[in-house]
C-alpha cells in the first residue's frame, strides 16, 4: 500500500543516513477503506491527494515540535511516500482518523517512491503558520485561516535519487 509519511528535513536526513525512517511505530495517511467511504465520488488520484494532504498537516505538527525543542529545520513541509507491505499497517475506524495508518516497522528507504517538499517560496507562509498553530488549536478563526493557508502551497515532486540533493 502507497503510505504518505510526514517528516521534516532534520528527519529525512537521519533517515537516509540510517537508511530507514523510523523508528516503529510510525504514523502515515494512506488511502484507507474509511476514506474512499468518505470520498465516495473521489478516484484514487483524489484519494492519494486527500492522504498528502493529511500527511502534510502532519509535517507541519512537527516542524512546530522540532522548533519547540530546540531543533533546527528549515520551514518546509517533507512527506515520504513508499510501499509498504498491508500486514505492518493498523487504520482507525473513526471518521476523524479515516486516512490515518500506522505501521508497526521501520520503513526502509528501499521502499521510498518519492519525497514531496515545499518550495522554498513557500517559507513565509509555513513560519506564519508555525507560529499561528497554538491560536487554531485554541480556536482562533484567524490563526485557523493562516495555518489553512499553508496549504495553499502545492507540495514539490522529487524522485528519490534526488534526496542527497535535497539535504545539500
Amino acid at each position: 500500500m502507497r503510505v504518505y509519511l510526514p517528516s521534516t528535513l532534520p528527519a529525512l536526513a537521519r533517515a537516509a543516513a540510517e537508511g530507514e525512517l523510523g523508528p516503529a511505530p510510525l504514523t502515515g495517511y494512506a488511502v484507507t477503506p474509511a476514506l474512499i467511504e468518505w470520498y465516495a465520488s473521489g478516484d484514487t488520484e483524489e484519494l492519494e491527494y486527500v492522504a498528502l494532504t493529511e500527511a502534510a498537516r502532519a509535517s507541519l505538527r512537527m516542524l512546530a515540535a522540532d522548533r519547540a525543542d530546540g531543533v533546527p529545520a528549515a520551514a518546509r513541509r517533507v512527506v515520504v511516500a513508499a510501499e509498504v507491505p498491508d500486514d505492518v499497517l493498523s487504520m482507525g475506524a473513526d471518521l476523524e482518523e479515516r486516512a490515518r495508518v500506522r505501521l508497526a516497522e521501520a520503513v526502509p528507504m528501499a521502499k521510498v517512491a518519492a519525497v514531496h517538499i515545499d518550495d522554498t517560496s513557500a517559507a513565509a507562509d509555513i513560519e506564519a503558520a508555525i507560529a499561528a498553530l497554538p491560536a487554531s488549536d485554541g480556536g482562533d478563526d484567524d490563526a485557523r485561516f493562516t495555518v489553512d493557508g499553508a496549504e495553499a502551497h502545492e507540495l514539490m515532486w522529487y524522485a528519490t535519487q534526488e534526496i542527497p540533493d535535497l539535504l545539500a
